[in-house]
């Protein structure tokens, strides 16, 4: 099955982790350095041993391709993915009245009655997000993460860089290039950021007609944003291959720290004990050639059949 590269990891880390701290305080085990490979043409990699929302994905995707930093996109299509970062950002600002929300993801996770309220104000810190753009401008950006970095990298001179179009358009003129890299780590703005990067550069590749893409990832949630991440680029392989008119190659995953959270252990050893289901296939609009002209109702994936979904605790 295509998945089990991903499961795979898993078990190795499981077996073979390291114990370590990290920055939420939770505690990971941790492999350095490991690599996974997907055939894009036996399947698209959504993994069946748990149901992974594939709407959260593509609206994710679609919205770095937009250049968007602003969780407003999201949270009109139902994406809470990035809500936590933009929340911590205005709970700490004068304008935030509410009930007190130190350390508020940590304590949301220990104190049911807290994480109630914790629950109702970050939900009226969405709707106002999604219903004020005036407050959305100034609480819902995340600094020049993802989006920005693919889309408008920020030179000393003052001028932008679209790294996306550089490597469609190097695909279309030189596919041998070895140089169709796009990187999201930018020193100088990482300290600006709400998150700085996880999946930090990928690279592209052609051979026998096929694109393959190369992510390096520096930090992996193994558990909750691997499965996503594989997708992700899965799926934005795809669509550069559309646009340049070559067929799905390979999706190479590389990480550098790989770890499953201490609190993530047992529904990893819950969700080893499933066996996969054939992959599921990707659906994109055939009228449709370009990434900027897709939009959510452009991408499905058919023949989806997978277990349950595992819920686990997101660590801050």
């Amino acid at each position: 099955m295509i998945e089990d590269a991903y499961l795979d990891l898993a078990r190795y880390v499981l077996e073979h982790g390291n114990k370590k701290t990290d920055r939420t305080n939770t505690g990971t085990l941790s492999t350095f350095g490991y690599q996974m490979r997907f055939d894009l043409s036996k399947g698209f990699p959504l993994l069946t041993t748990k149901k992974v929302p594939f709407g959260l994905i593509k609206s994710e995707l679609l919205w770095f391709l937009k250049g968007d930093t602003n969780i407003q996109y999201l949270l009109k299509h139902k994406n809470h993915i990035w809500d936590e970062w933009a929340f911590e950002k205005y709970v700490a600002s004068a304008d935030y009245k509410g009930p007190d929300m130190t350390d508020f993801s940590h304590r949301a996770q220990n104190d049911p009655e807290f994480n109630k309220v914790y629950q109702d104000e970050k939900k009226k810190f969405c709707e106002q997000i999604v219903n004020d753009d005036t407050f959305a401008e100034k609480y819902g950006d995340l600094g020049l993460i993802y989006g920005s970095q693919w889309r408008a990298w920020q030179t000393s001179n003052g001028e932008t860089i679209d790294q996306i179009q550089n490597v469609i358009d190097t695909l279309k003129t030189h596919p041998d290039s070895r140089r169709m890299i796009v990187s999201a780590w930018n020193p100088e703005d990482v300290p600006s950021m709400a998150l700085p990067p996880c999946h930090t550069m990928f690279q592209f590749y052609v051979a026998d007609g096929k694109l393959s893409c190369q992510l390096y990832q520096r930090s992996g949630d193994i558990f909750l944003g691997v499965p996503y991440n594989i997708a992700s680029y899965s799926l934005l392989t795809m669509l550069i291959a559309r646009e340049v008119g070559l067929e799905p190659g390979e999706f190479v995953h590389t990480l550098g720290d790989a770890h499953i959270y201490s609190n993530h252990i047992d529904q990893i050893k819950e969700q080893l004990m499933r066996d996969p289901r054939p992959a599921p296939k990707l659906w994109l609009n055939p009228e449709k050639h370009s990434i900027d002209d897709f939009d959510m109702k452009d991408i499905k994936v058919e023949n989806y059949d997978p277990h349950s979904a595992i819920k686990a605790p997101v660590a801050v």
